[in-house]
């Protein structure tokens, strides 16, 4: 079987103040419609014409564990557009000797698939640089449009709903 991506980082804060940076991904990623306080939250995160995730919260223990299951995915750059469906992010973190240790998986992105190494690089980026100086400072790198790319909360609406509709369509072809 082969391994999922995952990375990890060591950062010099609490559990608590982690695990607050990691739902705060507007901080640390891009800007997301929707929430990720609670099991059954939903989600989405979306760069125009590139990405499209659609996420819900499948598990959250407080300063330990956080999961989120892809419900429907786009991604450009694939032949398979939804490579993301169904996978898993998680987020584990670990009080190790005074600091704070989060391990970053996301099951289902492997080394065979297309998208592994364009976006296991853009998970490095993210969870590496941006949450890491997120926590530490306050101050993440997220992803950010502005101009004819910013879209409305109707605007991510619309695209999940039409992921879902492609995911469906998928699954009843199969």
């Amino acid at each position: 079987m082969t391994a999922n991506f995952t990375t990890t980082i060591t950062v010099d804060t609490t559990p608590r103040k982690a695990f607050d940076a990691i739902n705060d991904v507007t901080g640390w990623w891009g800007r997301i419609t929707g929430s990720t306080a609670a099991v059954g939250d939903e989600f989405v995160y979306l760069v125009p014409g590139l990405h499209y995730s659609g996420f819900r919260v499948t598990e959250i223990v407080a300063e330990r564990h956080i999961a989120w299951l892809v419900t429907g995915s786009y991604l450009d750059p694939t032949i398979d557009k939804q490579e993301w469906t169904g996978t898993t992010v998680r987020f584990g973190i670990d009080e190790i000797d005074g600091t704070t240790q989060i391990t970053f998986t996301h099951e289902g992105l492997k080394p065979e698939h297309e998208c592994y190494e364009l976006c296991s690089n853009a998970w490095s980026m993210f969870v590496n640089g941006s949450l890491k100086a997120f926590i530490e400072t306050g101050e993440g790198k997220p992803y950010s449009f502005d101009g004819d790319e910013a879209l409305t909360a109707a605007d991510h609406a619309e695209l999940h709903d039409q992921a879902a509709e492609a995911t469906a369509l998928a699954s009843n072809a199969s």
